[in-house]
């Protein structure tokens, strides 16, 4: 056994699509690199031929293995890293379903005017989750959705009060980017349901903001209205205008319980 031919083997048996594998004719050592990380193992060749000479026969086993699960192991690493930084994001049912490059994008229903999508958090930005992305990195849809739901469940919940004409309004408005995607929060939701007197209102006009309405007189519901429309035309990225009531665990657009309570009344 000499260097060549140690070379040639470990080659041999690391070789992957998904690696990098380069030789350092000077120092004799063979670098195996990830392409997705760009992280990887230096082996130096000399010490192994020497082992494998002094009657060692397993040592290019235990090499092949322990780069093997170096390897995995910044995989994983890298993975964990992108599941704590993947959360929902709510928009309209009218934004778009496909990536600027026609890839369907990932997502789920939700109301009737919202919809749930994916996003891969990067610190000053995130991309949403398209087909192309999920399968390279080795998702499945259930996995996101798990994943995402567990994520939005850390974000802080604290929560501004405001009191007009007997009706209490709490806003949550953290500008984090995943603001309206506290309505997702079920733990949430329902502990704000056991805080309120009256019926309990959400609403999420843009990204950057959740509502929650404690509407103890009809006046109340005007006033929501009126403020979602603000929020709504003013957002940078806009959601729905309508407001839902919420009871266990159920969003009903306000304009619809409406036109129910008009029948009702007839």
């Amino acid at each position: 056994m000499d260097t060549k031919k140690l070379k040639k083997q470990l080659q041999e048996r690391l070789q992957s699509p998904d690696r990098l594998i380069t030789y350092d004719r000077e120092k004799e050592t063979l670098r195996i690199e990830r392409k997705d990380t760009k992280k990887g193992m230096t082996v130096a060749l000399p010490p192994i031929v020497s082992k494998w000479k002094e009657n060692n026969k397993t040592i290019i086993e235990e090499v092949v293995y322990y780069v093997e699960e170096a390897l995995n192991a910044m995989g994983e690493e890298k993975a964990n890293k992108h599941e704590q930084n993947i959360f929902p994001v709510i928009r309209s049912t009218s934004f778009a379903t496909e990536s600027p490059d026609d890839i369907p994008l990932i997502t789920d229903e939700h109301t009737a005017e919202t919809r749930i999508y994916y996003a891969l958090d990067s610190g000053s930005t995130y991309r949403l989750i398209d087909e192309r992305m999920m399968k390279s990195e080795g998702w499945t849809r259930e996995q996101l959705k798990e994943i995402a739901l567990f994520n939005v469940r850390r974000l802080p919940t604290a929560m501004k009060k405001d009191e007009v004409a007997g009706n209490t309004f709490y806003f949550l408005n953290q500008n984090d980017g995943y603001d309206a995607s506290r309505i997702l929060n079920e733990s949430f939701l329902r502990d704000m349901k056991e805080t309120v007197s009256g019926e309990m209102t959400v609403s999420v006009p843009h990204q950057d903001v959740l509502i929650i309405g404690d509407m103890r007189n009809e006046t109340g519901y005007d006033v929501l209205a009126q403020m979602t429309m603000s929020f709504f035309t003013n957002g940078n990225v806009p959601i729905t205008a309508l407001s839902f009531v919420y009871d266990e665990g159920e969003l009903e657009p306000i304009f619809i319980l409406a036109k129910n309570r008009k029948k009702e009344r007839e």
